[in-house]
């Protein structure tokens, strides 16, 4: 029988040599190309910001950034399969905040858990959301659309793209502060919305400002209230909800690169300083500010804590609502 001197002697070896490979790995990192699953389809806003990015971060590692689109499911099915690749530094998740802190209240059968399986990186950008309406209603302030639904309860429409959505579940949040009933009608995609608020069969919708100011800027749509805390310097003459008479209100859009839960640390630190720095530089914000989107860069412990407020936060609205998760 091994003494016990032995014994830990054969288990100290045994750790370090499993060590090694850690080490060794995260030095030689990246030793071949790197998949960035965007769980959304082509041509979406966290496909273009992603291609944005991924373009840079090429370049600086010195290696392939391929994104792979992975649609399905409002962004579960690519966010799924980032959660259970191999934490080894090849595979990264570019996602928007949906499936890292909705989903999990609004799937009964989730595949991931996001809290669980995925390391945080960085925030990489922010956008408001914007409340449009059909520019021929008669109203062109937020008070006078609420009066509107009031005097009307349940005749005005406004589409989502699905339950549970964010644009779903910011009307939601309004209806509640303000005292309205609007009915909700989802669709497949943000296209079809704004074709159905141009067409009269919707009323109303949230959605982010690279959709909407094309059909703003034709005079087909009319933006009522940006859904941030403050005045944005996107759109700095539009006012906020919350100034337009419903505090607290806030619902913005966001998007995060993240890794397999277990990737070695310095390689997400590397990845953080990288990221941190492309999204600082001059060219990039430009072209960010072209979409509508915030530059941000946090580090990884700040994106985490993002999460945990904002899924405790968005709870609480889905709870009031009642909506229920799907299967």
């Amino acid at each position: 029988m091994p003494s016990r001197r032995h014994t830990l002697k054969a288990l100290i070896a045994t750790f370090a040599a499993g060590a090694v490979p850690a080490v060794a790995h995260a030095d030689t990192w990246p030793a071949k190309p790197i998949r960035m699953i965007v769980p959304f389809p082509p041509g979406s806003s966290p496909d273009l910001i992603a291609r944005i990015v991924t373009e840079k971060l090429a370049t600086v590692l010195g290696q392939p950034v391929v994104v792979e689109n992975r649609p399905g499911a409002g962004g579960n099915i690519g966010t799924g399969m980032v959660a259970k690749a191999a934490p080894d530094g090849y595979t990264l998740l570019f996602t928007i905040n949906g499936p890292l802190v909705t989903a999990p209240s609004l799937y009964r059968h989730l595949s991931y858990d996001p809290m669980k399986q995925l390391a945080p990186v960085t925030l990489v950008a922010t956008s408001p959301n914007v409340l449009v309406i059909d520019a021929r209603l008669p109203v062109h302030t937020l008070r006078e659309f609420v009066a509107l639904a009031k005097s009307k309860p349940g005749a005005l429409n406004y589409g989502s793209v699905g339950n549970g959505s964010a644009a779903h579940l910011a009307m939601e949040q309004l209806k509640a502060m303000a005292g309205i009933d609007l009915q909700h009608v989802p669709y497949p995609g943000f296209p079809q919305i704004t074709t159905a608020i141009v067409g009269g069969q919707v009323q109303a919708g949230f959605m982010v400002p690279a959709i909407a100011m094309p059909m703003v800027n034709a005079g087909k749509l009319r933006i009522l209230a940006v859904t941030t805390t403050g005045r944005t310097s996107l759109l700095p003459s539009v006012p906020t909800v919350a100034e337009s008479g419903y505090p607290g209100f806030e619902a913005i859009s966001w998007q995060a690169i993240l890794a397999p839960a277990g990737t070695p640390a310095p390689v997400v630190d590397r990845l953080y300083r990288e990221l941190v720095r492309i999204i600082g530089s001059d060219d990039i914000r430009e072209k960010m500010r072209t979409q509508y989107f915030v530059p941000a860069g946090t580090a990884p412990a700040s994106l985490r804590e993002t999460m945990v407020s904002e899924k405790a936060r968005w709870d609480k609205v889905i709870r009031a609502a009642g909506v229920q998760p799907e299967g």
